[in-house]
């Protein structure tokens, strides 16, 4: 079968590999849709980050080449001889998260942060950029009856609500996000459901801010033009009650800070891959909070923000359509998909991938 594989730095591949044995506690699924993530574009730039290098995985066992794709929805094919929760033909939508099980992160149940996770279609596995994959039953959330398309947006729709749910974010409070790439279109969608009002969005790029308006975003700033902490202050009166960071970048992270009121939270959901240079006297005499998040809930328990998502899909509190700016096929990926992301002047949000 085809599959999307990561060699190293700017080097995936299309290319043919071996269909999965399927295990008896695991599903067959013939993939639908994957999504190009945030974290994909950051390893094709500068991996291997969460990929295996050399070592192996200490859950999957493997190092690069593995298969990309983490976000991603499809059909179930085939079924393990002990199970019992999923039929051939049922649409689902994957909750990529890998843990051990031993650990002390484990023992407690925040299995997103196990010492020794992993995600499959970054980790080894296999993964969503392939023609089909074979994955850990409970891995398989069933999508009802939200389009199976759709189910690819789970994944990141997932990120955006766990975000929001860290915070104390009541109906009527002020709400400013820096960024408003997919995920954070997806913790705009999620504020908007949470009712956070207003809700400022910061963003450079014209196409990002028009999704982030489409997405429930009623005040918009171009920080290229106007002075982001000025603005989100003089519209909230004294600062958001909470902020999101979700560029990945310096300057919106101190803005981050900055914009918010005495007292406020910051909520940092980017992945980075340089440090940053911060003054933490604000934090300490505004007495804010900052506050990582990474994820959503997994494990045994994969279904819980993954199956809250679905349901705000079908009642339509979330609204996928402002996330996808375009469909391309797997073969495709690379000219189509990591160039036109990674390029600075991209006008893309979400690219969609049909294998």
């Amino acid at each position: 079968m085809r599959a999307a594989r990561f060699h190293g730095r700017e080097d995936v591949r299309v290319e043919d590999i071996n269909q999965q044995t399927l295990g008896r506690d695991q599903v067959r699924i013939t993939v639908d849709t994957g999504g190009i993530c945030g974290s994909d574009l950051h390893e094709y730039a500068a991996g291997p980050l969460f990929i295996p290098g050399e070592e192996p995985h200490p859950i999957t066992g493997e190092t690069m080449p593995v298969t990309m794709g983490h976000e991603f929805s499809g059909t179930v094919s085939a079924v393990g001889d002990d199970v019992t929760s999923h039929r051939v033909g049922e649409t689902v939508a994957v909750n990529p998260i890998l843990y051990c099980g031993e650990c002390q992160q484990c023992h407690h149940g925040r299995y997103r942060l196990c010492e020794n996770n992993g995600f499959t279609g970054l980790s080894g596995d296999g993964g969503g950029f392939s023609e089909e994959v074979v994955v850990n039953a409970e891995q398989a959330v069933p999508l009802g009856d939200v389009p199976v398309e759709h189910g690819a947006l789970v994944e990141p729709l997932s990120v955006g609500l766990h975000a929001v749910r860290q915070t104390d974010i009541d109906p009527g409070d002020s709400v400013a996000v820096f960024g408003s790439g997919p995920i954070g279109i997806a913790v705009i969608q999620a504020v908007r459901a949470a009712g956070g009002n207003p809700l400022i969005v910061s963003e450079p790029q014209a196409a990002r801010r028009d999704a982030a308006a489409e997405s429930g975003a009623n005040e918009l700033i171009d920080p290229t033009v106007n002075n982001a902490v000025e603005q989100v202050h003089a519209i909230t009166g004294g600062g958001a009650d909470v902020a999101f960071e979700v560029a990945g970048v310096e300057a919106s992270f101190n803005d981050a800070v900055a914009s918010t009121k005495p007292t406020g939270e910051v909520v940092v959901v980017s992945i980075w891959e340089e440090a940053v240079n911060t003054n933490l006297n604000p934090v300490v005499a505004g007495e804010r909070t900052v506050t990582g998040t990474l994820g959503y809930t997994g494990g045994p328990r994969a279904d819980e923000e993954f199956g809250m998502v679905i349901d705000m899909l079908a009642s339509g509190q979330l609204d996928p359509s402002p996330l996808i700016t375009d469909r391309i096929d797997l073969e495709e990926i690379v000219t189509q998909g990591f160039e036109r992301l990674t390029d600075p002047a991209n006008d893309q949000v979400k690219i969609l991938v049909k294998p």
